[in-house]
């Protein structure tokens, strides 16, 4: 489902392209956009077959809190046939690399009943299309894949998805009467560039979301006093992107002209800490990737991962880097475990195999 994705400076046209040629069909839940918005035309663009739109109305009253999100990717949902259904959201992209792989894994596990979903890797690129962070302020796995089943929803404020018997189909935030999906690993990655806009845009999605949230009088006395641009802090520390980016982003990537507005172009905000910047998070992260392979302490997983053979980097310990984890997991507990990761706000499109 999406929303006034071109006022927004969202890749929708790209997120579709990026796993069309694995699916049968595409269905997008449009929202009432604005008179301005041209989020149907980018979609008709690209001229397929296989896209099929239902055009809907949000209602923020009813389904406040960032539920609309859920509600609008269940309107998507139940549109679609077929055994798997893939939900990609219109920030995200699946790099053409990774097609093959998806589809064969969707293939080995069809009868495997057991298996309700498919779990992805994440790379969060922020500020530009050069720069990314590894950090456990942010989930770096989630469900993108699930069983077309009646009892699986979408969740909370759309991030993930749950099996949710009888349910309402209102109370999205509601934990009690749900379960975890039980899923597999996929050997893939999740392109996520929802903090990759000019300043200005990405000043304007967050209002947007913050209206979504919290309602729209919060959001303009929140925003009040806020700087028009958006200020994404000192990129120069992040991970740089060494590999290529994915083929339908090309022409995306060839708009890119706000490096003038990104660090050291701009000064840096001193009162204003991004969540991958907190010192307790980089502390988290220092450890979670020099001693536990990547892997996040006590973070929340909304998922329960079942062991089904998948090629997975491991990295060769030894004995003493073996008993050195044991003594930090030891050393480390009590200070982890006050740390909580916090939710993800994002806008999803639905399609299936």
């Amino acid at each position: 489902m999406v929303r006034n994705a071109t006022n927004l400076y969202y890749p929708i046209r790209e997120a579709i392209m990026s796993i069309l040629p694995i699916v049968d069909e595409f269905v997008v839940a449009l929202g009432n956009c604005d008179e301005d918005d041209h989020t149907l035309e980018e979609i008709q663009r690209i001229q397929s077959d296989k896209i099929r739109i239902i055009h809907t109305v949000w209602d923020l009253e009813k389904y406040p809190h960032g539920m609309v999100h859920a509600h609008q990717t269940d309107i998507a949902k139940e549109a679609c046939s077929g055994d798997w259904l893939f939900c990609v959201q219109s920030d995200e992209v699946v790099h053409e690399k990774y097609l093959d792989v998806i589809k064969k894994r969707c293939e080995e596990l069809l009868h495997d009943e057991e298996v309700e979903g498919l779990l992805f890797d994440y790379r969060h690129f922020w500020g530009d299309y050069d720069h990314y962070f590894i950090s456990h302020a942010w989930y770096n796995k989630e469900i993108r894949i699930i069983r077309n089943k009646k009892d699986i929803h979408s969740w909370q404020s759309a991030q993930s998805f749950r099996r949710i018997p009888n349910f309402d189909g209102i109370h999205y935030w509601d934990k009690r009467g749900t379960f975890k999906l039980k899923v597999a690993k996929v050997d893939a990655i999740i392109y996520h560039y929802g903090w990759v806009r000019p300043p200005k845009y990405m000043q304007k999605k967050n209002k947007a979301f913050t209206t979504i949230h919290k309602g729209e009088k919060a959001a303009d006395e929140i925003f009040k006093n806020a700087e028009t641009a958006y200020n994404f802090g000192d990129i120069s520390k992040l991970h740089v992107q060494k590999e290529t980016q994915p083929a339908v982003m090309q022409e995306m990537i060839s708009k890119f002209n706000w490096a003038h507005e990104l660090y050291p172009n701009v000064p840096l905000n001193p009162t204003q800490v991004h969540k991958h910047e907190k010192l307790k998070y980089k502390i988290l992260t220092f450890f979670e990737q020099r001693f536990f392979g990547g892997n996040q302490l006590l973070a929340f997983k909304n998922y329960i991962l079942l062991k089904r053979s998948v090629t997975e980097p491991q990295l060769p310990i030894s004995c003493a880097q073996s008993l050195r984890r044991r003594w930090l997991c030891r050393k480390w507990f009590v200070f982890v475990q006050a740390f909580v990761l916090p939710e993800s706000l994002v806008v999803s499109l639905t399609c299936t195999f």
